[in-house]
């Protein structure tokens, strides 16, 4: 598992407009696409630099895929991470204000301390 690859996509998608939408439109071929052509590209650096090892586990896959807030909270993602980008994704579909940001804290009402190690 690498919550370093989940923050990463969290934090580099909530940054580019377009890749909001991509995603939002299709989960699964969005996460396949970014996995294949961005998870191994250094932050910050020059193109044609890279890892060559970064890959996503099973459930991390299915979790982005589906939207999931709760089970990438579950693997580690940062929920800060996770709730700017869901916003930009969802909070238009919510009309009462902050009513998607109200319904993400509640459907994680049900974690109890210790929650999962956040750090990468």
């Amino acid at each position: 598992m690498s919550k370093y690859l989940l923050n990463k996509f969290l934090y580099t998608v909530d940054r580019d407009p377009e890749l909001v939408e991509r995603y939002r439109e299709d989960g699964e071929a969005f996460v396949a696409w970014w996995e294949e052509t961005q998870a191994n590209r250094i932050l910050n650096v020059i193109d044609g630099e890279a890892s060559t090892w970064l890959a996503f586990t099973g459930p991390e896959r299915a979790a982005l895929a589906a939207h999931d807030h709760v089970a990438l909270f579950q693997l580690g993602a940062h929920p800060f991470l996770t709730l700017t980008l869901f916003i930009a994704m969802f909070e238009r579909d919510h009309p009462e204000p902050l009513s998607y940001q109200k319904g993400y804290g509640e459907a994680l009402a049900h974690l109890s301390l210790p929650y999962p190690d956040i750090a990468t």
